[in-house]
């Protein structure tokens, strides 16, 4: 089983811890071969995703959304066997703005996109800490 969105329980805990500041959420992303349109219509899971990303721009951008890092998938030296087609770190200025950001109806309708694209996920909220001298600090 994939996860590809995420339930209430989570979203409500995600919304409750509204800490001042900017949030990143390290999405970890597995395309389908063949993406998964409800209406039947035909694409690759990557050309689904690049849809999800041009028409989900325009908000994401708006609402203060940037990417800070994105890095592609090599090898998986510590944990199970899982390859992840894309890696990236979304910063938003705020949970409220990751929040709006579902609301707004050009976004959900990009969000058809993702679905019909996403065979698996993990998305992981992160707070961002400045840069220390070794892996401990």
């Amino acid at each position: 089983m994939g996860y590809t969105t995420f339930d209430k329980k989570n979203y409500d805990a995600f919304r409750e811890n509204d800490r001042e500041g900017p949030i990143h959420m390290l999405n970890l992303i597995k395309l389908r071969e063949k993406a998964e349109y409800a209406d039947g219509r035909e694409a690759s899971g990557a050309e689904a995703y690049a849809a999800y990303g041009r028409d989900s721009a325009p908000v994401f951008h708006a609402l203060g959304g940037r990417i800070v890092w994105r890095g592609k998938m090599e090898q998986i030296l510590i944990g199970p066997e899982k390859h992840w087609d894309l890696c990236f770190i979304a910063e938003y200025p705020s949970v409220e703005a990751f929040s709006q950001m579902h609301k707004v109806p050009e976004y959900r309708k990009a969000v058809e996109h993702r679905q019909a694209a996403v065979e698996d996920s993990r998305l992981i909220r992160m707070m961002p800490q400045s840069v220390g001298e070794n892996f401990g600090s």
